[in-house]
């Protein structure tokens, strides 16, 4: 109902109130083995003629500071060009989502980012976008309390790897696992133990995620051209790609 719309009864009604997108950061996580896929990146996937870690970075186009988290070489064979975000890699590599985090808040915070709120997805999603529409609408609401980390729920399932987090209380929650014995191997759900959590309901299929084959030919999700995670050699952890006055 608009602002010029009238009830039954004829009285005005106000129009609804309308929310802007708060600011924040983004977080993307691509460097997973990838073992149930043989090795094949999921972030080089391809559906509609993009890799999956393209079509993430677009839905996080929004960030202030972007991070990507995972192989230098992916970016490159993604089409991303230096300076469109840093890039990072968790150490040791393949330890994990929370370490993966920790590498990524590490980069962000040499690079100066500083919004109060911080997006954190995997690159495996192919429908993310109305995810982190649902995500940003929310944080951007009225009754969102401070400290508190917003995770996509579809279809009753909460996805710890498609949030919107209060930036403050997920640097905290790092710094505190770091000292309690580290983050390697450590899932997003311990890293969050102590973190104020909301689930947000997003459309359905917006945070299902290629994990085999099958779930690949239900995307629509084909390999593409690009390195293999089975033998390719480590990356280095400093990176050609990043903004100006941050370092990877």
């Amino acid at each position: 109902m608009s602002g010029t719309d009238l009830p039954a009864d004829g009285t005005p009604q106000p129009a609804p109130p309308t929310f802007g997108v708060p600011a924040h950061d983004a977080l993307i996580l691509s460097g997973g083995r990838s073992s149930r896929l043989g090795g094949e990146p999921k972030a080089l996937l391809r559906a509609g003629g993009t890799t999956l870690l393209a079509r993430t970075v677009e839905a996080a186009a929004g960030a202030g500071q972007l991070a990507v988290v995972g192989p230098e070489e992916y970016l490159r064979a993604s089409g991303l060009a230096p300076g469109q975000c840093l890039s990072v890699r968790e150490d040791p590599p393949y330890s994990g989502p929370a370490a993966a985090i920790g590498a990524g808040l590490d980069a962000l915070d040499r690079a100066g980012a500083g919004a109060p709120w911080l997006l954190v997805l995997a690159c495996d999603m192919p429908g993310i976008a109305a995810a982190v529409d649902a995500l940003l609408k929310a944080a951007g609401s009225p009754g969102t309390p401070p400290g508190t980390s917003l995770l996509a729920c579809a279809e009753g399932r909460a996805q710890p790897l498609a949030g919107l987090h209060d930036a403050a209380a997920l640097r905290a929650a790092v710094r505190e696992q770091r000292e309690a014995g580290g983050l390697e191997n450590l899932s997003v759900f311990k890293l969050l133990a102590r973190v104020q959590r909301r689930e947000v309901p997003v459309p359905a299929g917006s945070t299902s995620d290629v994990d085999t084959w099958e779930d690949a030919r239900r995307a629509g999700a084909v390999a593409g051209p690009g390195p293999s995670n089975a033998g390719a050699p480590e990356p280095q952890q400093r990176s050609t790609y990043g903004k100006p006055g941050g370092a990877a």
